[in-house]
């Protein structure tokens, strides 16, 4: 995600700006840039792609100078990474400096009328049209000006703004759940999207919810709503230290990514499905429409989570689009007997868009004519060169090791493009796929009940820790669910454990089964509740510890349980993505009580790059 940062005060900003975006380089970024006023009241701005170095590196030939100064760090989502995709984005007259993290979702719409208004854009980002817009509102006030911005821009945003105009003053906005924290010293103030930025100058800080607005000046701030009415609130003294900041107070990285989720998942739905419930991905994708009617069959390509997570989507493709639907392993399908052609649509998921299986996957899949649609998270990388279309699951960066906001953000981005392609090819009832859309919207509020129940979870982990190994089942679309608890537990806690259909379990794996052997069945509504009852009874039976995963008020399963996970009742087809949650936060809890590296599990990489 994006780092911002804003000073104001009476020391030189540059080497303040850029000592806090380096505080911030966790986030993950792509391009950076910094703006400033000088003392005689003139805007001027450097910006780069890559690392800060590079950024510092043109400070150092084209030097800066001012007390009053923005910076960003850019994680791509409109427009390549570039130097003129990266922020500040300067008005025509460069009188304005913009940086912003989120997604104007209108932003094509006002692009278009800025430009028949005759302004000239530089880059191909959303986030320009900001600074078009306040230079259209021709105020002498930069507060006046933005308050009227605020009302044109869809979507959710944190924004920061200087105006040569009002060459004192930070002006800095927050819609939705793009984070913004305002730090206080003496004679000088901070502005940036997380904590760790400001910690090393202030531990004052005050934290801007929704639809706030703070202007910032040397000797303090106004904090307001967006129509200006004034806002309280206490100012807090933070005790953290910097490292445990940069998590936002948790204890590892992965357990704030998993708190993420509920952003995470609204934020992969925003802007994709519109007014009437329909998943509008065709601009996004930029796959042709014919094409994709005259898809006869697909084959989705994915390695460890992202192919638990296209499986996924292979349930969901042949339930509402009604088409054979392979699920390959990326690393084995390369050299197996592929039957692929120009009416074969490959899907490959991958977060990084850089692993090297699924990468040499899609070259073979485009050499026997498929076209290729990518599920990828990073903007710009491999995989988003080598596709005929891209969807983004916009999950941010993720620091651990063992992925999971990527999990629910690539079955979230799966859901819309089965959604998608079942309205575009009249596969299923109108209504039923709107009904599913409309679920969608219960998501990131199921997934944060779920991690409510973190501290219950982590009893039952003190029973499970010491177990051998631990069998995880499941059925139809929640395979895949059993699937990803399992490799949670491997990859980080290294006890054994192993994802089944619980139908198989007669077929062999119940032999397992003893008390030192726990058995974690998925059983929430839908047509193989029943199923999952008797094949947890049969696991009980045979003494096994029974730990399921069930939805409030289910009676019965307290009759097969001897530890219930609880979670919200959403459409069978969207279960996993809620499902899954108590299962990581098992895998992590028992993790950390056996002081296991959390974020980085021995012998494991973020991203596999060779085979």
């Amino acid at each position: 995600m994006c780092g911002i940062v804003g000073y104001v005060g009476e020391r030189d900003a540059v080497p303040i700006i850029l000592d806090s975006l380096r505080r911030l380089e966790y986030r993950g970024y792509d391009s950076a840039g910094i703006a400033v006023i000088d003392g005689d009241g003139q805007l001027g701005g450097t910006k780069a792609e890559g690392k800060l170095g590079r950024l510092a590196e043109r400070l150092e030939s084209e030097p800066l100078h001012g007390s009053v100064g923005i910076g960003h760090t850019r994680w791509a989502t409109h427009g390549r990474p570039s130097d003129a995709n990266a922020h500040p984005h300067l008005d025509c007259r460069q009188n304005v400096a913009v940086i912003h993290n989120g997604i104007i979702e209108n932003y094509a719409g006002l692009r278009d009328r800025l430009l028949a208004d005759g302004h000239a854009f530089r880059s191909e980002t959303d986030s320009e049209v900001i600074a078009h817009l306040i230079e259209e509102q021709d105020e002498g006030d930069i507060v006046v000006a933005v308050r009227k911005i605020l009302t044109q821009l869809q979507g959710a945003y944190a924004l920061g703004v200087i105006a040569s105009g009002s060459p004192d003053r930070l002006v800095f906005a927050r819609s939705g759940a793009s984070p913004l924290v305002v730090g206080i010293g003496k004679d000088e103030m901070f502005v940036a999207s997380d904590t760790p930025a400001i910690l090393q100058y202030t531990r004052k800080q005050l934290i801007l919810r929704e639809n706030e607005m703070v202007v910032v000046e040397r000797g303090g701030y106004e904090l307001t709503d967006f129509e200006g009415n004034p806002i309280e609130r206490e100012v807090q003294q933070i005790m953290w230290d910097a490292s445990s900041a940069e998590k936002g107070g948790f204890k590892h990285f992965m357990l704030k990514e998993m708190f993420e989720q509920p952003g995470v998942v609204k934020q992969t739905l925003t802007g994709r499905i519109d007014e009437s419930n329909d998943a509008q991905l065709a601009a996004e994708l930029e796959l042709d429409e014919g094409l994709l009617r005259d898809v006869n069959k697909i084959s989705i390509l994915g390695c460890g989570t992202a192919y638990h997570a296209g499986m996924i989507g292979m349930y969901l493709l042949r339930a509402l689009c009604r088409l054979p639907v392979e699920m390959e392993l990326a690393s084995e399908f390369r050299y197996g007997d592929r039957v692929l052609d120009a009416r074969t649509l490959t899907i490959a998921m991958s977060q990084s868009g850089e692993t090297a299986d699924t990468i040499e996957a899609v070259r073979v899949a485009k050499n026997a004519g498929s076209p290729v649609l990518g599920i990828c998270n990073v903007l710009g990388s491999h995989l988003t060169r080598l596709a005929d279309g891209i969807l983004y699951t916009r999950g941010g960066p993720e620091i651990g090791v063992a992925a999971s906001k990527t999990y629910v953000s690539q079955a979230t981005a799966a859901v819309l493009f089965a959604l998608y392609l079942a309205r575009l090819r009249g596969a299923a009832p109108r209504e039923r796929l709107r009904q599913i859309a409309e679920s969608t919207k219960l998501l990131p509020e199921a997934i944060d009940l779920c991690l409510n129940a973190s501290d219950q979870i982590r009893q039952v982990a003190k029973e499970l820790r010491r177990a051998r190994s631990v069998l995880f089942i499941g059925r139809y679309v929640n395979l895949p669910t059993a699937l990803e608890g399992a490799l949670k537990l491997k990859e980080i806690s290294y006890i054994h454990a192993e994802g089944y259909a619980a139908g198989e379990m007669k077929h062999g794996p119940i032999a397992l089964l003893e008390p030192a052997v726990p058995v974690v069945g998925i059983v929430t509504a839908g047509r193989v509740r029943e199923k999952m009852l008797s094949n947890l009874a049969e696991a009980r039976a045979r003494e096994a510890v029974t730990v399921v995963v069930a939805n409030y008020g289910d009676k019965e399963v307290s009759e097969v349980a001897d530890h219930i996970f609880w979670v919200p009742k959403v459409d069978e087809l969207l279960s996993p993505i809620v499902n899954v949650v108590p299962l990581q936060l098992l895998a992590y809890h028992i993790a950390d009580l056996d002081g296991k590296d959390v974020d980085q599990p021995r012998n494991l990489a973020k991203t596999v790059t060779v085979e």
